[in-house]
């Protein structure tokens, strides 16, 4: 349950950082391959945000105000939502461990 509960917040932050949407494989390190590919696109989007800002403020031709917010609202969305997954996880370990057996 633990795992379906990540994959559904896993698969909005992949989506958010543009990557396809990934889909579940029985193999072992599945979900911790589908973490770091996120986590990957996650440092990509922030580092297009860099670029579309550096870009404007130079003033290459084609970028906009507009191309350089969309940009960092893509990377501000993707940051979000990897704190989100990372806080769930924290928070399904934190209950993990305080049960009593």
């Amino acid at each position: 349950m633990l795992t379906n509960a990540l994959l559904q917040v896993a698969s909005p932050l992949a989506a958010a950082a543009g990557s396809a949407t990934a889909t579940p494989a029985a193999s072992p390190g599945h979900f911790l391959d589908l973490l770091n590919s996120a986590l990957q696109n996650v440092s990509a989007t922030q580092g297009a945000a860099g670029v579309a800002q550096a870009g404007f403020a130079a003033g290459v031709p084609g970028a906009t105000l507009g191309k350089a917010l969309v940009a960092n609202d893509r990377a501000e969305v993707a940051w979000n939502a990897t704190v989100a997954v990372r806080n769930e996880v924290v928070s399904a370990y934190q209950s993990i461990m305080n049960m009593q057996f």
